[in-house]
């Protein structure tokens, strides 16, 4: 999509402070691999043969991207576009133009990766394009989950629960909805898999998915314990340096001495345990 830019979008660049967004938008605009991702997306997108002409689908893709680094709603979304030069220049958006897509063109843009199972195809071009760079470093990876909470009230069309979504507990509260299984560069903090489940579903059993083969070490929390026992893992031909950490509460009951300080992280508040290869057996 070309892009001219206008006096009004010159006069905003000549301003003097650069906001944390811009300079967040300018590094995505630099990073983002726009042709492949276009490729993706191109074959299922509306060509305009019947009705009014589609809005230019890097346009669409752009505000797609802006919606979930912001986390906004569809009428939210259109309120910012409005709102926001940033936002309106990374969105190339002239109004003299073509204007902003209105709410209901967002929600329908929005579901397009849902319908035709886009988004892992999106991943795969982006972590293509970083691997290709060099910015991968691949040693270690971290793995964790997250959940993803919904209304308790959520409903599909036939009126009933989604199946795909799941009561937890985390501590005391209780939590509706599915969860986030993630794992991550060690060094980069590039997201490499993603996998998603019902909230119910332990973080231990998605361990396998989460590992891209090539790392040397695996760092996770007291909550994937004995994960090096699992059949997924042991079949693997790769030899792993686990290091997960202990529970609290076996951290507590260590004896003070060099067993106890070296149990403890440096770089987060979460301990390893003791069975760490890096840790000596020795008080």
């Amino acid at each position: 999509m070309k892009h001219q830019t206008t006096f009004a979008h010159a006069e905003f660049t000549a301003k003097k402070k650069s906001t944390r967004r811009e300079r967040f938008l300018a590094r995505m605009e630099a990073v983002i691999p726009w042709a492949q991702l276009l490729a993706v997306i191109a074959p299922h997108y509306p060509k305009g043969e019947r009705g009014r002409p589609p809005i230019g689908l890097e346009r669409m893709l752009r505000v797609y991207f802006l919606q979930q680094w912001y986390g906004l709603a569809d009428e939210a979304l259109e309120d910012a576009l409005h709102d926001s030069q940033a936002l309106q220049r990374f969105a190339r958006i002239e109004f003299d133009a073509e204007g902003v897509p209105d709410a209901t063109t967002l929600l329908k843009f929005r579901r397009l990766p849902e319908t035709h199972d886009l988004c892992k195809g999106l991943f795969t071009a982006i972590n293509a394009d970083l691997a290709a760079r060099g910015p991968l470093l691949r040693e270690g990876t971290l793995v964790d989950a997250t959940l993803i909470a919904a209304p308790s009230s959520t409903k599909n069309e036939k009126r009933a629960r989604d199946p795909e979504l799941h009561r937890t507990g985390k501590g005391n509260p209780w939590y509706f909805g599915m969860k986030a299984h993630i794992g991550a560069d060690r060094d980069g903090k590039l997201v490499h898999p993603a996998v998603v489940t019902a909230a119910n579903v332990a973080d231990i059993t998605q361990t396998a998915h989460l590992l891209h083969g090539g790392e040397k070490q695996v760092h996770a929390d007291a909550g994937y314990i004995g994960v090096e026992k699992r059949p997924e893992i042991v079949a693997r031909s790769r030899p792993l340096d686990w290091r997960i950490a202990c529970k609290r509460g076996v951290l507590k009951a260590l004896a003070g001495g060099r067993k106890k300080r070296r149990s403890k992280p440096w770089s987060t508040p979460r301990p390893r345990c003791a069975h760490s290869s890096n840790i000596p057996s020795t008080s």
